[in-house]
C-alpha cells in the first residue's frame, strides 16, 4: 500500500471510531487527493478547532473556494457541528477528516 492509502485507511478508521460515520471510501478518497501534500506534513494533516485563524482558513479557502458556499453564518455552523461531532477534546482532528465531513454536512459530494 502506498503511504496515501495509508493515511486514507486511517482516516476511515477515525470517522468510524471518533465520529460514528460510516465513510464512503470512494468520496473520502476524492477529498484526501484533493487535500493535496498537506496531509504528508505534520502541522498542515490537522486543524485546530481551537484556533479562529485555522477555522477562518477552512472557511475561506475550503467551503467558500472548492465548494462554492456563500460566505454567511451557516458555515461557522456547520464547522462548529463538525468540530463537535469529531469530539472537541480530540485534539488530532485531521484535516481529510474535517473536510470530508464538512463536504457531507453541506451535502456538496457533488464538487468532487
Amino acid at each position: 500500500m502506498s503511504k496515501r492509502d495509508d493515511l486514507i485507511a486511517k482516516y476511515a478508521a477515525d470517522l468510524k471510531d471518533k465520529c460514528g460515520v460510516n465513510p464512503d471510501m470512494g468520496l473520502l478518497t476524492k477529498v484526501t487527493i484533493g487535500c493535496g501534500p498537506s496531509i504528508y506534513n505534520a502541522d498542515a494533516a490537522t486543524v485546530s478547532g481551537s484556533d479562529d485563524s485555522e477555522l477562518d482558513t477552512v472557511k475561506n479557502n475550503f467551503l467558500i473556494k472548492k465548494l462554492g458556499l456563500k460566505d454567511d453564518a451557516d458555515l461557522d455552523k456547520g464547522i462548529a457541528a463538525v468540530m463537535e461531532t469529531y469530539g472537541k477534546s480530540n485534539r488530532n482532528k485531521y484535516r481529510a477528516v474535517v473536510y470530508y465531513l464538512l463536504t457531507k454536512h453541506f451535502k456538496k459530494e457533488s464538487a468532487y
